[in-house]
């Protein structure tokens, strides 16, 4: 078996949140992908480069490869638990380098930033992932 029992909770719901938030930035306009890229650019500066649009693809792309690994049964939990873990950091990375987002001690959502803050859940399925999935 490529995960655990008790995986199967922590994998359906975040596999098919992931899943509809990529599919769903499939045919994202020039404003909100650029809108996107914008946000993520302030912690990864490398992606102003890119033009927006193209941005976005990848975005759409990334969110639907982890969200079809997240469900897929044969792809073991440790492979599935390090890919969230790398996009989870990332955006824990953008929340934290973008000030708009925090209050005044940096960690602390301001309204604006609660929608991004709340991806913190995903940093810790990723781990409970990683941590169950050591043999024994």
């Amino acid at each position: 078996m490529a995960f655990r029992p008790s995986h199967i909770p922590l994998r359906l719901t975040t596999g098919a949140f992931i899943l509809n938030s990529g599919l769903g930035k499939t045919n994202l306009d020039e404003g909100s992908a650029g809108y996107m890229q914008a946000m993520a650019a302030k912690a990864f500066p490398q992606i102003g480069q890119l033009q927006a649009q193209q941005f976005g693809k990848a975005l759409a792309a990334s969110e639907i490869a982890i969200g079809s690994a997240l469900l897929a049964p044969f792809i073991p939990s440790k492979l599935a638990g390090l890919a969230l873990l790398a996009f989870s950091t990332g955006m824990m990375t953008m929340y934290l380098r973008t000030p708009e987002l925090t209050q005044e001690d940096g960690i602390r959502p301001t309204q604006d930033g609660t929608s991004v803050a709340k991806d913190v859940w995903l940093v810790g399925v990723a781990l409970s992932l990683l941590l169950d999935s050591k043999k024994k």
